[in-house]
């Protein structure tokens, strides 16, 4: 049996949607995302990986078949029919086959591991007992073993072994498996972070769990590749490199009906033990999710009214129970600068004053009594190295997740620090306001911030700005202090 030409296609591997109350099969829902992906796909995957397959029962399993092959519009549906044990593999597989299914992918042997002659034998007697394409699985995170080559090459002279999926991530063997089998079976790339380089290497099409979020890219890929075109291939990819990144690692089918859910596709939770939250994947994930589909256009944004700090400087700092004639009559200094493009812009607005006066007694107020969500904590250039002035950074708004909080509690406590090092050696901060003075750095970053490089360059930029402004300013002089 030759490759059927279909597969060099882009397949989603579905996830399987449950009903909240029971987990039953959800068939409504199941339908719903089959109709909503399939107009971008070449065809269907059903009770994969991602489909969560070692939760279904034989009977979900082959009802998954029979409502894809139903709603697939005259496209291959691929069946997974993987199981640890060569007679269930076998029921499953004839199941599939009675279902109406294209072709099987049968997953390695799990849990308790044949030797290289017992894997040969698994596939090749599900290989006697159906008439279907059967596509071999690598996918050694899960299995916890890898699908040795040698065996790849003596099932690649089964008739109806027409295809490997490999979703190891590894692309030295990838490129193995080309070299030895790729002129008698077709390899369909399984992991999403590889796409282009694996399409570039010689493989023929993919199945891939971020297939039913943005199919058209993957798409998009495959014929920039076919092209012959990998500067657009590379730039396609790159879009969508992150959600790819957090759907290998953190979950698969979990992450993915986070997105789904997210983008108004109603698929449910994961059946237990999973744990869509808190388990898999953290609500830092989740919300990191939500905006990189923001970025590629799969769902709106949603409305904000955040806005950086404006007007008078001085007025800045009324959280620390400092107003400006304070600043004035204790010879307090502040300035602001500003930095970025977007939502990696940062503002930060310094405070300085003496150790012994208002703004040291604020300073330790913040160490103390630390306002919920915006807890102030101290500037270090490395572990246990604490920059001098001592400097408190302290978010202006609210931290809603760690994601949030990784930005300023990160990059931006290093810009910061490395801006104050880098002061003090130009001599623009001096040896007396090492020993006598504390600052306070209040720092705004948009919510929506991802990208920690740029928010440092940002950072570092804007807090040297607010020092030189600190540093060069006549103490108690506020009348050219206004930002806008």
């Amino acid at each position: 049996m030759s490759s059927p030409t279909w597969l060099e296609g882009v397949f989603p591997a579905l996830v399987t949607p449950f009903e909240r109350a029971d987990e039953s099969l959800d068939e409504s829902a199941f339908r719903h995302l089959i109709q909503f992906c399939l107009p971008a796909c070449d065809g269907l995957v059903t009770g994969g990986t991602t489909g969560e397959f070692h939760t279904l029962s034989r009977q979900e399993r082959k009802r998954l078949v029979e409502i894809a092959v139903g709603e697939a519009e005259g496209k291959p549906v691929i069946a997974g029919s993987g199981a640890s044990g060569t007679t269930e593999a076998i029921d499953i597989a004839i199941d599939a086959q009675d279902a109406g299914a294209s072709a099987l992918l049968v997953v390695t042997p799990y849990f308790l591991h044949p030797s290289d002659k017992g894997v040969y034998q698994h596939y090749s007697q599900i290989a006697a007992r159906v008439d279907l394409p059967i596509i071999l699985y690598n996918i050694p995170q899960v299995v916890d073993r890898v699908l040795p080559r040698p065996v790849v090459e003596d099932l690649a002279d089964i008739d109806n072994v027409v295809a490997i999926k490999d979703s190891s991530g590894d692309l030295t063997y990838t490129m193995e498996i080309l070299e030895f089998v790729g002129d008698r079976i077709q390899v369909l790339i399984g992991h999403d972070e590889v796409v282009l380089p694996a399409l570039a290497g010689g493989a023929a099409g993919m199945i891939l769990a971020s297939a039913q979020i943005y199919p058209e890219v993957w798409q998009a890929v495959k014929q920039f590749v076919n092209e012959g075109n990998l500067t657009a291939a590379r730039n396609a990819q790159r879009q969508v490199q992150k959600l790819s990144r957090i759907f290998c690692r953190h979950g698969g089918g979990v992450a993915v009906k986070a997105a789904l859910n997210a983008m108004g596709v109603r698929v449910g939770r994961p059946r237990a033990p999973l744990k869509a939250v808190g388990g898999a994947l953290s609500h830092e994930n989740r919300a990191e999710i939500r905006l990189e589909l923001e970025k590629i256009g799969k769902i709106e944004p949603k409305p904000s009214d955040f806005a950086y700090p404006s007007g008078d400087l001085a007025d800045r700092f009324s959280d620390l129970n400092v107003d400006a004639e304070m600043i004035e009559s204790h010879l307090m200094k502040v300035g602001s600068g500003q930095s970025g493009k977007d939502i990696n812009q940062v503002q930060i607005d310094i405070i300085a004053g003496a150790k012994s006066g208002p703004l040291g007694d604020a300073y330790a107020v913040q160490m103390t009594y630390p306002i919920h969500g915006r807890e102030a904590l101290a500037a270090i250039l490395e572990p246990a190295l604490t920059i001098r002035p001592a400097t408190l950074i302290m978010p202006s708004l609210p931290q809603r997740d760690l994601r949030q909080a990784n930005m300023i509690y990160g990059p931006v406590q290093l810009a910061i620090s490395r801006a104050i090092a880098n002061a003090l050696a130009d001599g623009e901060i001096t040896r007396d306001d090492v020993d006598n003075q504390v600052m306070i750095a209040s720092v705004t970053v948009h919510p929506k911030a991802l990208d920690r490089h740029d928010i440092y360059l940002s950072a570092l930029d804007a807090a040297t700005q607010a020092l030189q402004m600190v540093t060069s300013a006549v103490v108690g002089d506020l009348r050219t202090q206004e930002v806008a």
